[in-house]
């Protein structure tokens, strides 16, 4: 069992940044891979990052490519997500996941964190 709980959202104005936490307790959660999903007001959830446990490869959403980085620190059971250059349309709850296959889609994700609220406003 992995649990998962995200901290550093908060208010920020168009152009900031923030970087997202999540913590995981538990001794198995550096055998899985990792995710960012996101969900605005009023829309359903969506992906945004992920990070291959075995060699490190990541993939991103084209909306955050270029702006977002996904890290991951296997010693402090810790994934971050660094989001640069945030705007309006950033404003959502940002929620880690954990899976045991290297995927962009929710139903492949095992363990859930209970999200993050990031907003972007000015």
């Amino acid at each position: 069992q992995v649990q998962l709980v995200e901290s550093g959202g908060g208010l920020v104005r168009p152009g900031g940044s923030l970087r997202l936490s999540c913590q995981a307790s538990g001794n198995t959660f550096n055998n899985y891979h990792t995710g960012w999903f996101r969900q605005a007001p009023g829309k359903a959830r969506e992906f945004v990052a992920a990070m291959d446990k075995n060699d490190g490869d990541t993939i991103y959403s084209d909306s955050v490519k270029g702006r977002f980085t996904i890290e991951r620190d296997y010693v402090r059971s810790t994934s971050y997500l660094q989001m640069n250059s945030l705007s309006l349309e950033d404003t959502a709850r940002y929620f880690c996941a954990a899976s045991q296959i290297f995927s962009t889609r929710s139903s492949d994700m095992v363990f859930w964190g209970p999200g993050a609220l990031v907003t972007v406003s000015s």
